[in-house]
């Protein structure tokens, strides 16, 4: 890509993918405050997760389908709103968890956290490079730039949700709090990894080219 159509395909990576991932976060925000302390909350938070995904799937792959017209936006979606799913179980093990992983020694807590953190982190950018790899080569790289992606995003989410938020506040304030840290960490996220996939799609050749040529190579041979 040349740098003008870089700069306006990155504004749009941005703006669109934001949008989608900051209203795919209203509904795991909403779930969150509403199923407080009650036993469905766990996998109402699944299924809350599951649209966040789905949508921010939606939203990336209207964008990338551009560059990549070959890619299976029905897959891309698929595979991020599973990826999302499975993003929150993890996040939300070590309470479910908390009466026996308390009880561990030290190693095995920082070796269950870490272990968590890396999972939770690149399971949207791995899942996608599932598809991902199929037209792009260099497309293990989008592992880590999603994963960077979302440990800022995170990271800005809860600079600026926590300290707003204290006990008795109306659900609504609640909610709405989590929404404006929401939209930080999409705009956070979108950023760098609209960045990573620019990087990707200027100096890496689709591999989907390649395939082909060696098919027909394959298919030429006596």
């Amino acid at each position: 890509m040349n740098e003008q159509p870089t700069r306006r395909w990155l504004t749009t990576w941005i703006v669109v993918v934001a949008a989608g991932e900051a209203a795919g976060f209203a509904a795991p925000a909403a779930v969150g405050v509403l199923t407080r302390d009650s036993p469905s909350a766990f996998p109402l938070l699944l299924a809350a997760g599951a649209v966040e995904g789905a949508i921010l799937g939606i939203s990336q792959a209207a964008v990338l389908h551009r560059r990549l017209p070959q890619l299976s936006r029905r897959r891309w979606v698929a595979l991020t709103a599973a990826a999302a799913t499975a993003a929150y179980a993890i996040g939300l093990l070590p309470s479910a968890l908390a009466a026996r992983w308390t009880s561990w020694p030290l190693i095995a807590q920082v070796l269950f956290f870490g272990a968590g953190a890396v999972a939770l982190l690149t399971s949207i950018g791995l899942a996608q490079w599932l598809e991902l790899r199929r037209h792009l080569s260099g497309a293990t790289w989008w592992i880590l730039g999603t994963a960077l992606g979302w440990l800022v995003g995170l990271a800005v989410f809860f600079a600026v949700a926590p300290p707003f938020w204290h006990p008795g506040q109306p659900p609504v304030l609640v909610v709405a709090i989590g929404l404006v840290a929401g939209v930080g960490m999409a705009l956070a996220m979108a950023a760098v990894t609209g960045a990573t996939m620019s990087v990707l799609l200027r100096r890496q050749t689709p591999s989907v080219p390649r395939v082909a040529e060696s098919s027909e190579s394959r298919r030429g041979r006596p």
